[in-house]
Parts: structure tokens; sequence; C-alpha cells
């Protein structure tokens, strides 16, 4: 049975849970973003050892549960002298898993880049640094904007699997409150609703960023 009460009376501290969902995926995110153009310059450069083992890594934590690698960082760690608090253990463990995923999304960006844009930089004698900056990276990354949206999406959504480190996000909450009160429809379906609210919008709005980037082009 549906009581507005009890769902007006657990809706703060669900909102508060949230805070903490959003600055997870957010903060994950940039890190993937960063740590994913890194590996993609890595698998590129010349040394080959560092290539191959940057693509080994790639494909390693691309091919091992997100889940898995959650408990590792932050239960095995420790005992080799890391401990990390579980939001930075959350952020690095998301951050590091999708980093590989953006670092795919990088090279197809990267690789539909004409040929002859580098030939174009290296008859105007740029270095690696002002071929990258200032000819491959600002055409590279537009079309692929959307596809990065997308995976922020998918980010916010693995959030939950934080609740597996201690960390008490969205659903993590909905669950004490479950477990306190013995009633779980009113503060599941609050968190279903703000997923929806949150994800559904954000979707659209990657869409028509794709729309327009793909009329601009």
């Amino acid at each position: 049975m549906w009581d507005w009460n009890f769902t007006i009376s657990i809706l703060p501290e669900i909102l508060s849970a949230l805070k903490i969902t959003v600055l997870a995926t957010v903060t994950s995110f940039f890190f993937a973003l960063i740590l994913g153009l890194i590996l993609t310059m890595l698998s590129r450069v010349r040394i080959k050892s560092i290539a191959m083992i940057t693509r080994k890594f790639i494909d390693f934590v691309r091919n091992t549960p997100l889940l898995v690698q959650l408990y590792f960082i932050f239960y095995v760690f420790p005992q080799y002298g890391v401990a990390l608090e579980p939001f930075t253990a959350g952020v690095i463990g998301l951050g590091m898993h999708y980093s590989t995923y953006l670092s795919e999304v990088y090279r197809g960006g990267i690789e539909a880049i004409p040929e002859g844009q580098w030939e174009a930089a290296k008859a105007l004698n740029f270095d690696r640094a002002n071929t990258w900056t200032k000819i491959i990276l600002p055409q590279a990354i537009p079309p692929i904007i959307p596809v990065l949206g997308n995976y922020l999406i998918v980010m916010f959504k693995e959030t939950p699997l934080l609740s597996a480190i201690t960390l008490v996000e969205i659903l993590q909450t909905a669950k004490t409150i479950g477990a306190n009160s013995f009633r779980y429809l009113e503060a599941f379906t609050i968190v279903g609703v703000l997923f929806l609210l949150l994800s559904y919008p954000s979707s659209r709005l990657i869409r028509s960023l794709e729309l327009r980037l793909n009329k601009n082009r």
C-alpha cells in the first residue's frame, strides 16, 4: 500500500543521497575523459612496448567486471598500504573502467581524420604537440561528443554498484530506508522516478546535440 506521508518524509534523505550519486557520476566521467584520452595517445606512440602494454591494459579492464574492479580497489589496495575513502575508490574504479571505453571512442574520432590533415601539419613543420592540439583533436572531438554523452548516462546508471564498497548513494539509501521501515515500495519508486527524470531529458539533449552536429558537418 502506498503511503504519501511516508513518501514525503523520506524524500529529503533520498534527494540528499542523489547529490552524492550525481557528484560521483560527474567526477568519474571527467576522470574517464582525461584517462581515456591519455590511453588513446599512449596506444598510438611509436614505442611499441608502451603501445602494446596500453592496449593490453585496455583489453584487461574492459573484459573484467566493474564490480570486481571496485572490490579490488577498495578492499585489496589497503593490504598494500593504499587505503581509499569509498567515494575516491568509486570514482577511480568507475572512471578507470569507462576510460577504456572512451579511449576507443577517441580512437574512432582520430582515425576518421583524413590523412591529408596529418600531412598538412607535417608540411607546416608542426611538432607533435601542436599537431594534436591545433589540428587533430579540434576536428576529432566534436563528432564524438554525443557518444561521450551517452556514456555519461550509462555511468549514471552504474553508480548503484558503488554501494558494494559502502558508498551511500541513492539506491543504497533506498535499501537502508526499506530495511529500517519494512517499506520498500515508496523508496525504490522514488529512486526509479529520479533516475528517469535525470536520464531521459539527458538522452534527448544528447540526441538533439547529435543532430545539430551532424547538420553542421
